[in-house]
């Protein structure tokens, strides 16, 4: 039996992050072979997985993948549990294999990957998991058009549609497309339009509006039409067409569409978007 030295155990310990005694425990089971402690390690990552399992994993990255011709792209979320593994090459190779694999229509995304999640759990030390996914296919004139900001904290996917296929290369559609995308990066709504929002969300908006005027001794024709202000204003800040425009807020982003649509002589709509933020929902 080779001896297991404190020594080696740091040494093992170095080259991949594993705990110290998930170390001990390696090298007793290989004799001390280095190269088969670290393949054990490496196989019994996804009990080093579970284990991490309970720290909280809400740093992260977010990445877009796009096909070849543009008409697919996907957005996907990975989250770690320090921003220090966030910004290591490693990581980042990872988070790029996950929109890849994403955007080729893998389903089981966390299954397919399971070998290369464990293998970089135990290299890091740290709980990792893909959050969320989405993956867009234009079916219709149109574009998709991705946008990551803040160095991968915000990721964004839009597409936005037209009547006839000549439109998307117009210059107000273009230019359209991309503001729409900051837009939504900076504003973060929750929902494309009032009609997307659900009614439980809806009430429970009343319900915090009548709460908040008990006591004003006011009608209850009177409350009620104070009530549908508020939500209309609820609304203007959740929902994506009803929002003011970032460049120029005394437009809403309905309008700037519509502007487009009439510069373009083209009906553009917004058909759906998907905004990803490490560390929220």
């Amino acid at each position: 039996m080779a001896e297991i030295t404190t020594s080696i155990i740091m040494d093992l310990r170095a080259r991949t992050n594993a705990g110290m005694m998930d170390c001990k425990r390696a090298l007793t089971e290989t004799n001390g072979d280095m190269e088969e402690a670290i393949k054990l390690l490496r196989m019994k990552g996804q009990a080093i997985q579970v284990k991490r399992a309970s720290k909280e994993a809400n740093q992260g990255l977010v990445e877009v993948g796009v096909s070849a011709d543009g008409r697919t792209v996907a957005l996907v979320e990975v989250n770690c549990e320090t921003d220090f593994v966030a910004k290591t090459d490693n990581f980042k190779k990872f988070v790029r294999l996950v929109a890849d694999t994403v955007l080729n229509g893998t389903e089981d995304v966390a299954g397919t990957l399971k070998d290369k999640i464990s293998e970089l759990v135990s290299s890091t030390g740290e709980n990792l998991k893909i959050g969320r996914t989405a993956r867009f296919t234009l079916g219709e004139a149109g574009a998709i058009e991705s946008y990551i900001h803040m160095g991968g904290k915000v990721g964004v996917i839009v597409e936005v549609g037209c009547g006839k296929a000549e439109t998307t290369g117009h210059a107000a559609f273009t230019t359209l497309v991309h503001d729409v995308a900051l837009q939504i990066a900076a504003a973060a709504p929750r929902w494309l339009q009032a009609g997307d929002v659900t009614p439980e969300t809806v009430e429970s908006e009343k319900a915090l509006y009548r709460q908040q005027m008990e006591g004003e001794n006011k009608p209850a024709n009177v409350i009620e039409k104070i009530i549908e202000g508020k939500i209309r204003k609820f609304f203007g800040e959740v929902c994506l067409i009803d929002q003011p425009f970032v460049k120029e807020p005394k437009q809403t982003v309905k309008q700037i569409v519509e502007a487009a649509g009439k510069a373009a002589g083209d009906t553009i709509v917004i058909r759906r978007f998907a905004r990803f933020q490490i560390g929220s929902v």
